[in-house]
């Protein structure tokens, strides 16, 4: 789940804890792997071009991230990859790209028409003709809002081997097609919890291909799962691969 409190450096060091390597993860690994020159977008901290750069991958591969704390965590020796702090309305690149991806439902976070009209013209714009963008998106006919509540509390432990607790709430369910919730971040050892407050939007999936169509990038494949089942109406995500025209 995207969170912008991870701007917080102590908070930044828990991410990959609580967001341990998946079947999302390997999903993209795959792509990457057969792309030359892979921009991330919303890279966090780093670990699908990390473990890329492990497993081989010796192209160019660009990590993106507005949140310095990130890619503190992200820059460790030896990665072999280009760190860029900032995000698509401050770094532009042109037909670079063979492959961009955007993880862990950071597609998500683009809430305003503009905004994600203006996102999605740099990523068709940092990408070479035929190249590709590959993100997901919850479905919104899955309502996966209604299971964010205090009731169901994550623990993990910190870098400094403290307990931290993480929970979610509901500000405001669906309207339209967005939703507001916090997310807190609690220790013993803390004077006071950490709160976030985030803003979602949850496109269906005709909305999402009517907006990469006005760009000029088309979608080629969609999945439900990161098993690529089909799309269905209540299918847990929306996992698109859209293609640049050329």
């Amino acid at each position: 789940m995207v969170d912008r409190s991870f701007a917080d450096l102590s908070l930044a060091a828990l991410y990959d804890t609580l967001n341990p390597w998946g079947a999302g993860d390997d999903f993209y690994l795959k792509f990457v792997m057969g792309a030359d020159a892979v921009l991330d977008v919303g890279c966090g901290t780093g670990q699908l071009l990390r473990r890329a750069y492990a497993d081989g991958h010796r192209g160019r591969l660009v990590g993106l991230d507005p949140a310095a704390a990130m890619l503190v965590q992200a820059r460790r020796p030896g990665s072999g990859v280009e760190w860029v702090l900032g995000d698509l309305r401050t770094r532009e690149w042109c037909a670079e790209f063979e492959l961009v991806v955007m993880t862990g439902h950071a597609f998500q976070v683009l809430v305003g028409d503009e905004e994600l009209r203006a996102a999605l013209r740099a990523v068709r714009r940092a990408l070479r003709p035929g190249g590709r963008f590959v993100f997901e998106t919850r479905n919104p006919g899955a309502r996966a809002w209604e299971t964010w509540t205090s009731g169901r509390v994550r623990e993990v432990t910190g870098p400094d081997g403290c307990a931290v607790r993480v929970w979610h709430e509901l500000e405001r369910p669906l309207r339209g097609d967005r939703v507001t919730f916090t997310e807190t971040y609690d220790s013993d050892g803390w004077q006071r919890p950490r709160v976030s407050r985030t803003t979602l939007r949850f496109l269906a999936p005709e909305a999402l291909s009517a907006a990469l169509r006005e760009v000029g990038l088309t979608v080629v494949e969609q999945y439900g799962d990161w098993e690529r089942a089909p799309l269905t109406p209540t299918c847990p995500e929306i996992i698109t691969v859209a293609e640049a025209e050329c």
